[in-house]
């Protein structure tokens, strides 16, 4: 398989495998409606905060969803995205190493580019995913009329799509819209209701549906030449029997195989998108200003129906989905909309000025974009984080920065996966699904000696907040025995090797 090589590509290829993990610290102020949620509005550094949520949510990610910077060597307000060529491929690697990491084995990857890249983007991608987990690369037509200025103007972006598992990965149909509801017709009045009707034959040549067929009048027929029939022989005349065949009103006509619109489970997709089935640039300008302001508004956004026909072909409802190059927060407000679960990072200030705003906005039912279409009412609410301290030094250790409360709400979510929501003034965190946990760091209990600080022992153990079941206790050493550990019913968890962020 063909290997990219540009610039600096073998220090790419070791930057992700380099990055230190770092904490991730919620900012009350910030987050808004639902306290106890699984969404996630992120700031900082994307690829630090892709390593920073690795311990969380390896492998659980069914749709990521990104439009990194395309590299036109246009300045824009709020990205730069006038990179070198060979900066821009070092740049985007880790990112999508780690992003591969993240991903569900029945998940996909969804990557907005445009032509300056999208040739490169694919050889990386088939380095990252293997070549064989390519699903298909989506034209998506973004302008409504030529561009005046440019005798060749571009018409169209690129969405590339990769599976993390080819054999495992699943994907939606498409919803049957109003319009096409209509072309459903009962001319026979089949009682199974409406239908429509699509030809018997298929490209190809097999021995066993390459049969003369006799219509309902007596009218015979063979396949049309380079085709055969859908179905071997026995399998027609049982469709026959069933009255699932057509042949015209007549009864003589070429044989067509019904599809019922009761038994339909949708239609497929395919890689053409046209601006009036999944909007258009314009489209999403307008759906910016309406939010912002014109004045404030977003370089480059994508509409909320583009990013709504890849959540519904690439997820179901609470599935995950994660945006590391969140932008102005579309995919995050399309998720929400739709009942996913998500994960938006952003760097700059607008994660601040643009997506928060937002996402209130959509959990206070904001009516703009698909709301309408997916008869959004409101509700919900977001966690807003910042990225903290890394968690170890350079010897593996704790990094002495960390403090109790930052390190208490990490292991916290890494046990249960819910967010701390109240800071703790003793070693118990809190208790869930019936298993307490305890932290003992930073001298919690008052005493950093042995006897009365980080280290479990039988005093400590007796003193902690009492609980009557099973306990999960994080220190630095334990001096009780394997034995007194299961009579107390305590999983020891050691400081620093089982803090999860390795």
């Amino acid at each position: 398989m063909p290997i990219l090589h540009w610039l600096n590509d073998e220090q790419a290829r070791k930057t992700a495998g380099q990055v230190p993990y770092r904490l991730l610290e919620a900012d009350p102020a910030l987050s808004f409606g639902e306290t106890n949620t699984d969404n996630m509005l992120i700031q900082g550094d994307n690829l630090e905060a892709l390593k920073a949520l690795l311990p969380y949510y390896a492998g659980q990610v069914k749709c990521i969803y990104i439009d990194p910077p395309y590299n036109t060597k246009s300045a824009f307000e709020h990205y730069d995205d006038n990179l070198e060529h060979s900066i821009w491929l070092s740049t985007i690697y880790p990112r999508l190493e780690l992003l591969r990491q993240l991903l569900h084995e029945e998940g996909s990857i969804w990557i907005s580019i445009d032509d300056n890249e999208e040739p490169y983007l694919k050889v990386i991608l088939d380095e990252l995913f293997q070549r064989k987990s390519f699903v298909a690369t989506v034209v998506w037509q973004k302008r409504t009329s030529p561009d005046a200025r440019i005798n060749l103007g571009a018409a169209h972006d690129y969405v590339i799509v990769y599976a993390k598992n080819i054999e495992k990965a699943s994907f939606s149909k498409m919803l049957i819209s109003e319009d096409q509801k209509q072309k459903f017709k009962n001319p026979d009045n089949d009682p199974r209701g409406p239908w429509v009707s699509t030809d018997f034959s298929a490209q190809g040549w097999r021995p066993n549906q390459m049969y003369k067929l006799r219509t309902s009048n007596g009218t015979e027929y063979e396949p049309p030449s380079g085709r055969c029939w859908v179905n071997v022989e026995s399998e027609y005349n049982k469709l026959v029997l069933e009255g699932r065949m057509w042949f015209g009103k007549d009864g003589g006509g070429r044989p067509r195989i019904k599809t019922y619109l009761l038994e339909s489970l949708g239609i497929s997709s395919w890689t053409w998108w046209t601006n009036t089935e999944v909007g258009h640039n314009q489209e999403a300008k307008k759906e910016i200003n309406q939010l912002f302001g014109a004045d404030n508004a977003f370089d480059t956004p994508k509409p909320e129906r583009l990013i709504q026909r890849i959540l519904h072909l690439a997820t179901n409802p609470s599935d995950l989905v994660l945006d590391s190059f969140l932008g102005s927060g579309t995919t995050a407000a399309v998720a929400h909309k739709m009942g996913r679960r998500y994960i938006g990072i952003e760097m700059g200030e607008h994660a601040v000025t643009h997506c928060a705003p937002r996402l209130k906005k959509v959990i206070d039912g904001e009516q703009g974009g698909i709301s309408k279409a997916v008869n959004w009412q409101g509700g919900g609410g977001f966690t807003f984080y910042r990225l903290g301290e890394t968690v170890f030094d350079e010897q593996g250790k704790i990094n002495p920065k960390v403090r109790f409360n930052a390190l208490a709400a990490h292991v916290w979510f890494s046990e249960t996966h819910t967010h701390l929501t109240a800071v703790s003034k003793t070693p118990l965190l809190g208790i869930f699904n019936e298993t307490a946990y305890y932290l003992l760091y930073n001298g919690i209990l008052g005493d950093k000696t042995p006897e009365g600080g980080n280290v479990l022992t039988a005093r400590v153990l007796r003193d902690l907040p009492k609980h009557a079941g099973k306990k999960v206790i994080y220190g630095e050493m334990s001096l009780l025995d394997e034995a007194e550990l299961r009579t107390q019913l305590v999983t020891f968890k050691h400081i620093p090797y089982d803090i999860k962020a390795r």
